[in-house]
């Protein structure tokens, strides 16, 4: 099945509302990944999941942000994270010598909160790095099965499943999945949404029943195809 590839809330502040961000898919697009999804009733608890890698540590989705993974930005001397900031930032700045990898500074629009953020590495929680189908999802509702380097793939794959975002949004989402929180920013919703399903959909991960209803009511956001923006945020 062709899909189109885009990129009740949890969190109680609320952000911006508005037309749907730009980048957003068309309302049809959206219901298209919506019908092509698989959809489970629950959520289940598969044990093992440990991100971390340390000494004793299962390192399920292999070391945070690794430049070792099969996919773009992989194996060229920069490793994801800053892959990602470099992407998303604007007035980026980078640290002299590191072949313009290592972010210094630049600005974030940010997808979730619609908030503007000004970076500085040195107070680097202020934006994080979210995988869109958190790597715990993603562990209990498939990606326990699959071998390490596709689960490599998953956690660092830039093009599809990262953005960078404000970081107490991220803290906040954590491994939550739709029917528990959804961007506090409700123009971008419909934006999230599209990314969403679209990972889903590409690595053959379940939706659960309560995430579906809840991606179905942030479909009523999307704009129809004739008031699309070109204009894409964290585009590829």
């Amino acid at each position: 099945m062709a899909v189109a590839i885009v990129a009740s809330s949890g969190w109680e502040r609320t952000g911006p509302t508005g037309p749907a961000a730009p980048g957003s898919p068309s309302r049809a697009d959206l219901g298209r990944l919506l019908a092509g999804v698989e959809v489970v009733f629950r959520r289940p608890h598969v044990p093992g999941y440990q991100r971390g890698c340390d000494a004793g540590e299962a390192c399920v989705f292999g070391p945070a942000w690794s430049d070792d993974h099969p996919g773009r930005g992989g194996r060229d001397g920069c490793d994801t994270r800053n892959n990602v900031l470099a992407r998303d930032l604007r007035e980026t700045t980078f640290r002299p010598g590191t072949g313009n990898c290592v972010v210094l500074s630049g600005t974030l629009d940010d997808p979730y909160t619609g908030e503007r953020i000004l970076f500085r590495r040195s107070d680097a929680r202020e934006v994080q790095i979210d995988h869109v189908y958190p790597l715990a999802a993603a562990w209990d509702l498939g990606a326990a099965t699959w071998p390490p380097q596709l689960r490599r793939q998953f956690a660092n794959d830039i093009d599809f499943n990262l953005v960078a975002v404000d970081g107490e949004a991220n803290e906040d989402k954590r491994d939550r999945t739709p029917a528990d929180w959804l961007p506090p920013a409700s123009s971008t919703r419909c934006w999230f949404a599209g990314k969403y399903l679209t990972v889903a959909v590409r690595y053959g991960l379940p939706v659960t029943a309560a995430d579906h209803r809840a991606l179905t009511d942030a479909a009523a956001t999307c704009p129809d195809a004739n008031q699309l923006s070109p204009m894409t945020p964290n585009a590829p």
